[in-house]
């Protein structure tokens, strides 16, 4: 067969794009999105070329503003960019910076010797994305200043005065051509301000939102160790201070910081250059084997195991606490996000450092070591107890033709992304959504009171809870080592409670769950809040429903005159019909489901320890310093 030839798709169709024009015609190319995620990605990338002055020794003081106008300024005393002309481009290396892809100090040459961010095309892809941006730069006694709009230079670089420090400051207004929103959030940039400031010992960042007066400082002489410390705050611990290595070899920087607690999970932070590797990687990998082997070594030296015994890596990290954080000269990123560590030879580095470190650790403190060791032979005999309780509940599913709970409506669809699974409080909630529900996609599993707070207990006792178990085998993705996001049954697991104290418990305890147990299907986004409404407002054959009190007021408003109003307001999903519960909370052209994200990990962990944690005090901390910032408190 002859195929028509397309006159339609020639050379001239082929569009190249000159400078910055690639970034700003695909910004989440270079940025991932363009909305509040990617608008906060600009001020990272700013930062990151300080922090990469602080770490290769030349700065020890950042500071950022945002302005009153809504733009950004980050300035730094390190080095100050280049200002001289670049040997190829015939350009000062200051602008050279700003204007080109893959270019700076990070490719070779001396420059830098590691480096986080975009690797060189950071700054640029931020000017590229800005409706005006300036840098000033202070260098060898004299100030230079050049001001770009949209990623082009307004004017050459001038001299604009004399300086007796030096350091650069750039200032730049997101464009809002470009990004759904341009207003920043002082909470998500001061919690990643704070953790750059742990991971670089010493180094002070100051954050100032002059818009609504918000300021914060950091400062950490301990670095990581206090980082883990603060991880650690509101937890009983198994000794007073952390365990600390820091060390190089062939060009990899290793620092390691890790304390143990009374508690049956582990937290452990990864990085590499400042980034967080949420999905770990070879530095993980070489931390958890030299952990299991030190751990295990001691007790054989010391005949501290009986009938051939022997910890699992699981058995030694359940209570412990530990960040990692490796600089290297040129880190690979794999993974999903790009945020999983894949150079191969810090495996090695990592492990053989860690080893030898935490084994005198182990050998000058004695004490420390035993307690270690009985915690981990508890968890060995916890875990086989945990793991013939899955087995008996997996033989259980096989003798019943591998059957699913009784109490759960299924769909009749069977591709996971087209289902979803409400998990609802009570059975009365639960036969209105079985009644109301579309049965084609989504399945019901209606859970009778309160499971138990897996904070609290260890994982062979939280399998004995029989609503656990109903949901382990709904969900179908098992736990721990047994997790597997491919045999996930439903995209979506929506938690559908009512909008009382009780309901909010409920809430938690689940989402607690999912975070310990199940944390991979919080990273993918597959589980949601449903919102169910608070009000059912009539007026004559009007209905309309509000879902806050501000809502309320604003439909009994728009209705003027409110003679002949009818208002409920619902205790529980128990008191909607199945019409009215699908209607307002399960069909999805008209219901609100907020996505649980997993966010700041350091944050989360702080959460879920102070409120179903065993420590009375900061939970009645939290209370009290959050209490008035509570809405839809139905007691």
């Amino acid at each position: 067969m002859v195929k028509k030839q397309n006159s339609d798709y020639m050379a001239k169709n082929i569009q190249v794009l000159e400078g910055l024009e690639a970034v700003r015609k695909r910004p989440a190319m270079y940025i991932g999105s363009t909305s509040s995620r990617g608008l906060h990605h600009l001020v990272y990338e700013a930062v990151d070329n300080s922090i990469d002055e602080a770490m290769a020794g030349h700065c020890t003081e950042v500071k950022v503003f945002i302005e009153d106008d809504g733009s950004v300024t980050v300035m730094d005393d390190g080095r100050g960019i280049p200002v001289d002309l670049h040997p190829q481009v015939k350009r000062p290396a200051v602008e050279v910076v700003m204007t080109k892809l893959h270019a700076g100090g990070k490719f070779g040459g001396g420059g830098y010797k590691v480096s986080g961010g975009l690797h060189g095309v950071g700054i640029s892809v931020v000017n590229g994305l800005s409706e005006w941006l300036e840098v000033t730069v202070n260098r060898d006694g004299k100030q230079y200043f050049q001001r770009y709009r949209r990623g082009a230079p307004e004017a050459d670089l001038s001299v604009i005065g004399q300086c007796e420090t030096s350091g650069t400051m750039v200032r730049f207004k997101p464009d809002s051509e470009i990004f759904n929103t341009t207003e920043f959030s002082f909470e998500v940039l001061s919690k990643r301000f704070r953790e750059l400031a742990y991971l670089n010992r010493g180094l002070n960042i100051s954050f100032e939102d002059k818009i609504t007066s918000n300021k914060v400082s950091y400062h950490y002489e301990g670095g990581i160790e206090e980082f883990v410390e603060m991880l650690n705050k509101h937890k009983e611990t198994v000794h007073p201070r952390p365990f600390y290595m820091h060390d190089s070899k062939d060009d990899v920087e290793v620092e390691i910081a890790l304390q143990y607690f009374n508690g049956y999970n582990e937290n452990i932070l990864t990085y590499a250059n400042n980034i967080h590797t949420i999905e770990g990687g070879t530095h993980l990998i070489g931390f958890k084997s030299a952990l299991t082997r030190s751990i295990n070594d001691y007790a054989k030296r010391y005949k501290l195991f009986k009938n051939g015994e022997k910890l699992s890596g699981d058995d030694v990290r359940e209570g412990c606490t530990a960040v990692i954080s490796v600089k290297i000269l040129d880190p690979q990123f794999e993974g999903q996000t790009k945020t999983q560590l894949g150079n191969s030879e810090v495996k090695g580095i990592v492990d053989s450092m860690c080893y030898e470190k935490f084994n005198i650790f182990l050998e000058e403190n004695p004490a420390i070591a035993r307690k270690v060791i009985s915690m981990g032979l508890t968890a060995s005999r916890a875990r086989e107890a945990a793991r013939k309780a899955r087995e008996l509940t997996r033989r259980k599913n096989a003798l019943d033709g591998g059957s699913l709970p009784g109490k759960l409506a299924d769909c009749s669809e069977r591709k996971p992304e087209l289902c979803e699974l409400y998990i609802v409080e009570g059975d009365s909630a639960g036969g209105s959504a079985k009644q109301g529900r579309d049965r084609r996609t989504q399945a019901i599993l209606p859970l009778r009171g309160k499971i138990i707070n897996v904070e609290k207990a260890r994982l062979d006792k939280s399998l004995s809870n029989e609503e656990i178990r109903t949901l382990i085998t709904a969900i179908g993705t098992g736990i721990g080592d047994d997790f597997d996001i491919e045999k996930l049954r439903y995209g979506k697991i929506i938690i559908m409670t009512d909008a009382d104290v009780d309901g909010a418990h409920i809430r938690t305890l689940l989402l607690t769950f999912f975070y310990r147990y199940m944390k991979k299907l919080v990273s993918a986004g597959n589980v949601f809040i449903a919102c169910p409404p608070l009000f059912q407002i009539k007026k004559g054959k009007a209905v309309k429903y509000a879902y806050d009190e501000r809502e309320k007021d604003k439909i009994l408003n728009e209705m003027g005159d409110t003679r002949g109003v009818t208002m409920q307001r619902y205790k529980g999903l128990g008191e909607m019909d199945a019409e009215q519960l699908y209607e307002t909370t399960m069909d999805i052209n008209t219901r609100i489901l907020m996505q649980v994200a997993e966010g700041d990990a350091a944050e989360a962990e702080q959460i879920f320890t102070v409120l179903m944690g065993t420590q009375v005090e900061p939970r009645r901390e939290f209370i009290e310093t959050y209490a008035r910032q509570v809405k839809n408190l139905d007691i």
